[in-house]
């Protein structure tokens, strides 16, 4: 099936600041929050035309997201990456190695900001569940990453634990659009903020593993459902099926 191309810029960037930089940061949100879907495009020129900036800062940023794993060049520009069930389970397993330790890492240095943001971030995921929200899942899952992250000491640890989770998220997105999924991680949510406020790096690290493996099997139970439904015939209208 042919692969669609589009522009992502929608406004033009302020000439002040690191326009490169600038445009990696509005992509890789955008990437984040599921805005580019798998089968687009990415073309430097076509981006720096909607961001009104040369060709090059354009061409950097998307370079940059290749680096990091979160683009693929592709003939026809650059695209996300097509994840197989072994490099989600991969992903998944440095996860488990990575972030346990690293929120647990953080119980001592936890401040009231901290706290709060953590709260916030529950806040919103038990309104989100609450509301059929899958927008505002995701924003809690980030928040609440974002905010634990913030009190790592060790930035390539925080930077590595990011740039995993967000490889997961993107394939990841689709299961957030299923209220059981959503009831699992808010409650995985709210029992990792108990741990952290209780200062417990030890229940911090098995309710993150927890959250992890969570989450990995709201994905694979995503994947499994919609290969049924797209095995489905599609019965003529008026008619049903037998039995």
């Amino acid at each position: 099936m042919p692969h669609s191309q589009t522009v992502i810029a929608l406004t033009a960037l302020a000439r002040s600041g690191n326009l490169s930089e600038r445009i990696y940061s509005e992509l890789l949100r955008r990437l984040q929050m599921g805005e580019i879907g798998p089968d687009e495009r990415l073309v430097d020129q076509d981006i720096a035309a909607g961001y009104g900036t040369s060709r090059m800062p354009a061409r950097e940023a998307l370079l940059r997201l290749v680096s990091e794993g979160y683009l693929v060049r592709t003939t026809r520009g650059f695209a996300i990456p097509v994840l197989t069930d072994e490099d989600v389970r991969n992903i998944f397993e440095v996860r488990r190695l990575l972030e346990p330790e690293g929120a647990a890492s953080v119980t001592h240095a936890l401040d009231r900001p901290t706290e709060l943001r953590l709260a916030a971030a529950v806040k919103r995921a038990r309104e989100a569940t609450a509301n059929h929200a899958a927008e505002g899942m995701i924003l809690a899952n980030m928040e609440f990453r974002a905010a634990w992250l913030s009190r790592v000491e060790n930035p390539r640890l925080a930077a590595s634990i990011e740039r995993f989770a967000d490889h997961t998220q993107i394939v990841r997105l689709k299961t957030l659009h299923d209220a059981r999924a959503r009831k699992v991680a808010t409650a995985c949510l709210a029992a990792l903020h108990a741990a952290f406020v209780n200062r417990d790096a030890d229940s911090v690290r098995q309710r993150m593993l927890a959250y992890l493996e969570a989450a990995e099997q709201s994905y694979f139970r995503s994947r499994d459902s919609a290969a049924i439904n797209a095995e489905m015939p599609v019965l003529p209208r008026g008619k049903r099926s037998a039995g």
